[in-house]
């Protein structure tokens, strides 16, 4: 991920330090298609559209701040990923960047499989229409009750996280009779070039079983002696996220592949699939260089085919996870600017209707993000800005350094591409804040998929 130090800002918005903030862009009104949808251009009166419906149209129907999804920009991803892996592999998309019932029939019918955290995503997947069959529950703490939900409901594998959830799950499957067919989650080890909050593969965390310490091989042991309950089909692995560098992924899969090398030599057994997990990053600014599906698709193959070649093993089943490089560039969020606040010397503050209750990836990761006029375009100078919400927290920042049009002023609209991943996945009701809706635009057409929180859903949950 390109990434920068943010200082505590220039003396003057005009004059910058040199190498502080890359330079302003020379167009405010152009719209780098690398951060957003496809379907994403201004009109002629300068206004965004999105499938042919302008911003202002969607403020004006459903409010704003408000997700903005553009189904055929999701749906050509979900395409480029399953073309990409082709028919031997299988794609699930990690339902935690952002899941909803009409998000999982786009799935299924493009030929995709889901990945769910918890007995709220299993229910969405169930009732989207997902085949259980493929359908895979994570988790590193999975209640008795999400693991009976998801082995009465037939999912398609359950990732083992811990020695105690090989005892749950195999016992569930006792009761019911079934042999839940079960990965193991393998922490290989391997540090991504990522924030420390989203890289998951080195050893001082929650996920996984080490490879280093022997959990892993131990945990297969366990999951072979539990045979008549549960099924061992392979490994899994995930490094991280927001990842550009594919190297990290050749280090795991060399590690991966050496243990299932290892258990074949220990129990006669060749495991057959393997799982890289997800985490491939997307473009959230103009700097960020992405890596496309078929790019990563012939690189993963190529590793694992050359890892098992060089171990002597079959070639296993091989399975991805994206989930923020589908949904994340597809959708942007929409606010109303309503107060712009000139601080001398150093910035300008634009504040918008929403803020960290909608987006706390900033204020969680540092993350990075852009935003431009929205509902107009603007022939003013570039000022040095920082988008922040309505939230009672001074960290309550949407954008931290973004340059707006010197002319910005209450009632434009402002959208920030890339939040289709984690920001409403992640929304809160801070400040008793309704969440906002996500519109799904194709066609012409917009529609709710998932509706705006009102202040009765919160009051109903009040019980006084």
């Amino acid at each position: 991920m390109s990434r920068s130090a943010h200082p505590a800002g220039p003396r003057h918005a005009d004059v910058l330090p040199e190498g502080h903030y890359s330079a302003p862009p020379v167009d405010l009104n152009a719209l780098d298609p690398k951060v957003w949808a496809k379907s994403v251009s201004r009109g002629e009166d300068g206004a965004i559209t999105v499938a042919g419906v302008r911003a202002s149209e969607l403020a004006e129907a459903h409010g704003t701040p408000a997700y903005v999804l553009d189904e055929a920009d999701f749906r050509a991803r979900c395409r480029a990923w399953r073309e990409a892996f082709g028919a031997d592999a299988d794609v699930f998309y990690a339902g935690k960047a952002f899941l909803s019932r009409a998000v999982v029939r786009w799935l299924a019918e493009e030929g995709l499989n889901v990945d769910v955290c918890s007995g709220g995503e299993l229910a969405t997947a169930l009732a989207g229409g997902m085949p259980p069959e493929r359908i895979a529950l994570h988790g590193n703490n999975k209640s008795v009750a999400e693991i009976t939900r998801a082995v009465e409901a037939g999912v398609g594998r359950i990732v083992i996280d811990s020695f105690q959830e090989i005892e749950r799950v195999a016992a569930v499957a006792r009761r019911h009779g079934v042999r839940q067919r079960v990965q193991i989650r393998v922490t290989v080890g391997v540090e991504a070039h990522t924030h420390e909050f989203i890289a998951t593969a080195h050893e001082d965390q929650k996920f996984g079983l080490g490879l280093a310490d022997g959990s892993a091989a131990e945990a297969a042991r366990r999951v072979l002696r539990h045979g008549e309950d549960l099924e061992l089909i392979g490994l899994h692995s995930h490094i991280g996220s927001q990842i550009f560098d594919l190297a990290g992924f050749e280090v795991s899969a060399r590690r991966v592949v050496g243990l299932l090398s290892a258990i074949r030599d220990e129990h006669g057994v060749e495991l057959p699939e393997i799982d890289l997990g997800g985490g491939l990053g997307i473009a959230y600014t103009s700097d960020d260089d992405p890596r496309e599906p078929h790019e990563i698709g012939k690189s993963l193959a190529e590793i694992v085919a050359k890892e098992c070649e060089a171990a002597g093993l079959g070639l296993p089943r091989l399975s991805v996870e994206p989930g923020r490089a589908i949904v994340g560039p597809g959708a942007f969020t929409l606010y109303e600017v309503g107060t712009v606040k000139p601080l001398s010397g150093l910035r300008t503050y634009v504040s918008v209707d929403g803020g960290m209750s909608d987006n706390i990836r900033t204020a969680l990761y540092d993350a990075e993000y852009t935003a431009v006029l929205a509902s107009r375009t603007s022939a003013a100078p570039p000022m040095l800005a920082r988008v922040v919400g309505k939230h009672c927290e001074s960290g309550d920042i949407v954008v931290r350094d973004a340059y707006l049009p010197a002319d910005v002023a209450p009632g434009d609209l402002l959208a920030v591409p890339a939040t289709g991943a984690y920001c409403r996945s992640m929304a809160s009701n801070y400040n008793h804040t309704p969440r906002p809706p996500v519109i799904a635009v194709a066609d012409g057409v917009a529609r709710e998929i998932v509706r705006r929180e009102t202040e009765e859903d919160l009051l109903r949950l009040d019980l006084g």
